[in-house]
């Protein structure tokens, strides 16, 4: 698939979360929601990345956004991270990597003999389903909080 670009329509989406319950982009309609993806949980620069998301959330909230973390662990390495980690926004599995292939995130290259993974990245959705923000790092970098934060602010 084609990579995302601002002005474009977010795919949906179906996530498994971490309650086992499904996680939508349908369930942020109205709001503006920022998607984490993240390669594996409990390694260093994924637990870097949502801790980091997690110290954002009253800036979110003031913008009227939303967080979700994704990736392609299962959703009880999920809860796991999550409670470890004291995170206050849901994640979501990807567990059949339908919705990092939809986001052209899923990373088919070879990293140390594994493959099938999510690319560290971060979209911006506004309140209208619309990509406002789509940034993929080269996996050891942060997604741009900064930038993420002035898209929200200017939307």
């Amino acid at each position: 698939m084609a990579e995302l670009t601002i002005g474009q329509k977010a795919p949906d989406f179906k996530l498994v979360g971490t309650d086992l319950e499904p996680i939508s982009l349908s369930d942020y309609k109205g709001k503006n929601l920022i998607l984490h993806f993240f390669p594996l949980a409990f390694t260093s620069v994924c637990t870097e990345q949502l801790c980091t998301a997690n110290g954002e959330e009253s800036d979110y909230a003031s913008l009227n956004a939303e967080v979700v973390g994704v990736s392609v662990d299962s959703p009880f390495v999920l809860d796991k991270f999550a409670k470890e980690n004291d995170l206050n926004f849901p994640l979501g599995s990807d567990f059949n990597r339908e919705v990092s292939a939809a986001y052209s995130v899923l990373f088919d290259g070879d990293f140390a003999g594994m493959t099938g993974f999510s690319m560290r990245s971060a979209f911006v959705i506004d309140a209208e389903g619309i990509v406002q923000y789509a940034e993929t790092t080269d996996g050891k970098t942060l997604p741009s909080f900064e930038n993420i934060k002035k898209t929200l602010e200017r939307i």
